[in-house]
């Protein structure tokens, strides 16, 4: 499919929903840079996109052109086993009250983001678009994946019944500038790779890069001022130890990751080249499946992931593996052929990335 000329106006005023967070900030970034010069962002305290009336007067105010919906309340295995009701409902209301309000404040423009874990827990790999909904879900993180097809399938029925132009992408496992670190909450990536960096400084003795790092994201209340016996004892409920660090699950289960600031890019490229009705096929009566997966169709096992988080960190202790704790689903690729005819592909390689992401840690 040839890609067609960017129809977008660059003083168009675009809402970015979530754009402190890990992608949200990235979309912000990409657009500045591609010359947007009408960037409307509300942080939490000054927008409780769970709030329906605050979200009208919002729109009401604003009247954006396009919408991007890149905030949601994520989490990585720990945090979506815990907490399944405000995964739900959560990110629930959050679509419901962001995307009614622009389809009823007359948005342009909608592009929505969701997450593969809407596939099949034993969909066929590489996951095509067409494999949602045709088996059950992955048990650990359904109530997030149910809700995200929820968000997809408004988008797909407002297209169809309004007329409207939302377009609902699906990105794979991300990771980026501005990534979540939270020892718990956080997903495999940024958690692990915290991990082994603090093991590496109780490894090299360097108590106060411990302290440094607790002080920039303190875990559980407790920051660098507390005693060294308290981060020792809290760092070892972690799996986190001078010589060795231990990992969730067993360490086979295989995942795609990409670059935030890609993800990005693709959101971008879709908001100025993609229209729904390039993605409904010709003389198909029921239209479904139209949304599109992002991702670098390439897939790594955690294993591997945390060897190469390792050679970037220069840890030498053990890793190990809690074969008792879940490994989630063991395989989640996605086939990213309608993104590729449609004109994106991916730059950025794992390796490269993990280094750009640890630089940025440290620095940050």
């Amino acid at each position: 499919m040839p890609i067609k000329t960017d129809s977008m106006d660059k003083s168009a005023k675009i809402y970015v929903a979530g754009h402190r967070g890990l992608v949200g900030s990235a979309i912000w970034k990409n657009l500045e840079s591609k010359g947007y010069t009408s960037l409307v962002g509300r942080s939490h305290s000054e927008l409780d996109l769970l709030d329906g009336v605050a979200v009208r007067e919002f729109f009401d105010r604003e009247r954006p052109d396009c919408v991007i919906l890149a905030a949601a309340h994520v989490g990585g295995i720990m945090a979506n086993s815990l907490y399944r009701a405000d995964f739900i409902w959560q990110n629930l209301q959050i679509q419901q009250n962001v995307i009614g309000e622009s389809f009823r404040h007359g948005v342009k423009k909608l592009v929505f983001l969701g997450s593969t874990c809407i596939y099949p827990r034993d969909a066929a790999q590489p996951m095509r678009e067409d494999a949602l909904l045709t088996s059950p879900l992955e048990w650990t993180n359904e109530p997030y994946a149910i809700a995200k097809i929820a968000g997809l399938k408004m988008c797909e029925s407002f297209n169809l019944q309004y007329g409207t132009n939302y377009i609902a992408v699906m990105p794979t496992n991300l990771y980026g500038p501005n990534d979540n670190f939270h020892l718990e909450n956080s997903h495999v990536l940024p958690a692990m790779m915290r991990k082994i960096y603090l093991a590496d400084c109780l490894r090299r003795g360097d108590m106060d890069a411990v302290r440094k790092d607790l002080d920039k994201r303190p875990v559980n209340g407790i920051g660098g001022d507390a005693s060294e016996e308290a981060i020792r004892e809290l760092l070892s409920r972690y799996g986190i130890f001078a010589d060795h660090v231990t990992l969730w699950g067993t360490g086979t289960p295989l995942r795609e990751f990409l670059w935030s600031e890609e993800m990005a890019d693709a959101t971008v490229f879709v908001m100025e080249h993609v229209d729904f009705k390039d993605l409904c096929p010709a003389g198909v009566k029921e239209i479904r499946n139209c949304h599109i997966n992002i991702g670098t169709g390439k897939e790594t096992t955690i294993s591997n992931l945390a060897q190469i988080i390792r050679s970037t960190v220069g840890y030498d202790g053990e890793i190990r593996f809690d074969a008792s704790k879940p490994d989630g689903t063991m395989r989640k690729l996605t086939d990213v052929t309608k993104l590729h005819s449609l004109g994106w592909h991916h730059k950025v390689e794992l390796e490269e990335g993990v280094r750009r992401l640890f630089d940025w840690y440290r620095n940050s």
